[in-house]
Order: structure tokens, then C-alpha cells, then sequence
């Protein structure tokens, strides 16, 4: 689905991804875990082409996205539910919804929406409010579901559990494990990674710009280096 060698990306003259490689198969969870600064937001911005590349290739279901513009990249399947969110707020629920749906005419929309309901339920409740009077938690689950209107194959997360009482977080990251019955790819970056490996396939870890460890979740959350430097324990 998503092949990712050598991506290298800088802010101004100071480089902040040093040589990244990554593949995430088709109907995986791979999640991208590490510490406040390690470079997953930066990363994520270059898949979904928000942030310029300055080396290496990104592959995804075959093609080189290499020169596509960031605004055509939903067309080809990728599309990202951004960190801190970034919906509409004086636009209403709903608003925002069909926003995420711009480059549909079809009458699936309303299934999509009616979809995004079922998965969020508290969204069809809010539907014709302000975006901007929700709650952080269902802000989120809006900024996924807008994402999801966009019909991806593969679904970019940026820390969707970020800021989020513990109950909001299990009903976040419950959602994002059951995109896989639907036939979504998700990669999901996150801190916090106990949560994150536990529903993931496969994990990697990064730090200042590189990837230090990688491997199958489960293998991940055994290994003595990741359960002292990122669990906790």
C-alpha cells in the first residue's frame, strides 16, 4: 500500500527526517510511535504532502507521489485526520462532514454520513451545531470522520489521542481498530504507545528524525527497551 525509502525533510536549513523507511501493507494498522519532537507529525505531513520532501521516494499502491500536490493526494486514496485536529469551527457538524466529502457528487455520501454516525453517534446528535462548541474528545471524533469521508484505502492518523480523558481514548482507539472490517489502512502516529501497539499490527519507533526499532506490535510492547523507555514499566 505505502512504501516510504530514504525521506529526508528539513525546516529551513535544518534537517528533521534523517533517511526514513517504512512500508505499511494494505489492510494494516502500522503505528508510528515516540516521544514529543521525534519527527511523526513531520512525517506524516510529507505522505499527505502538507510538508516538501527534500530526499527519498514515497510509493503508495504503486505510484510515486513525488511532484503531487497535496490537495490531489485524496483523490488517490490517502487521506489524514490532522494532529490538533483542525476542523471548521463556525462551520456546523454536518459542514464539516461534506467538506470531507468535496470530491464526491454521488448519492454514497449520504451513506458515508449516515456510516460516520453509526461510528461516531454522538456526531449525529451535534450534527447541526457549531464544530467549534464540541467537546476536545468529539472534536476528534469529527476530524476522523471527515477524514473517513474522503473514501481513503489508507487513513493517516496524527495523535488522535492527544489531550483526551482515558475513557475518550479507548472509544478513539476501539474506532481505529475496527477500520480494519471495513478494509482501511490506517498509520497512526502517536505517544502514547502502549495503546497504540496494542491495536496495531506492526510499530515503529522513532527518535530525533530516525527510525530506531522496528517490528511486530506485539513484539514491541515485550521488549525491554520499549517498556522502560515509552510504557513505563
Amino acid at each position: 500500500m505505502l512504501t516510504v525509502e530514504g525521506l529526508r525533510s528539513r525546516y529551513g536549513r535544518i534537517e528533521v527526517l534523517h533517511g526514513i523507511d517504512l512500508t505499511v501493507e494494505s489492510g494494516e494498522i502500522v503505528t508510528v510511535v515516540g516521544a514529543n519532537g521525534a519527527g511523526k507529525t513531520t512525517l506524516l505531513k510529507c505522505l499527505s504532502g502538507t510538508q516538501p520532501a527534500s530526499g527519498g521516494t514515497i510509493t503508495f499502491r504503486g505510484e510515486s507521489l513525488t511532484g503531487v500536490p497535496a490537495h490531489r493526494r485524496p483523490a488517490r486514496g490517502l487521506t489524514q485526520s490532522p494532529e490538533g485536529r483542525q476542523i471548521f469551527t463556525n462551520l456546523t457538524v454536518e459542514e464539516n462532514l461534506r467538506l470531507g466529502a468535496y470530491l464526491f457528487t454521488d448519492d454514497r455520501v449520504e451513506k458515508d454520513m449516515e456510516d460516520a454516525f453509526q461510528m461516531f453517534p454522538i456526531l449525529r446528535q451535534k450534527r447541526n451545531l457549531a464544530a467549534g462548541g464540541l467537546s476536545g474528545g468529539q472534536q476528534q471524533m469529527l476530524a476522523m470522520a471527515r477524514a473517513l469521508m474522503g473514501r481513503p484505502s489508507c487513513l493517516l492518523l496524527d495523535e488522535p489521542s492527544m489531550g483526551l480523558a482515558p475513557i475518550i481514548v479507548q472509544q478513539i482507539f476501539d474506532v481505529v481498530s475496527g477500520l480494519k472490517a471495513l478494509g482501511v489502512t490506517v498509520l497512526l502516529v502517536e505517544q502514547n504507545a502502549f495503546g497504540a501497539l496494542k491495536i496495531a499490527d506492526r510499530g515503529y519507533v522513532m527518535e530525533t528524525g530516525r527510525i530506531t526499532m522496528s517490528g511486530a506490535a506485539a513484539d514491541l510492547i515485550a521488549d525491554p527497551r520499549i517498556r522502560e523507555a515509552y510504557l513505563g514499566i
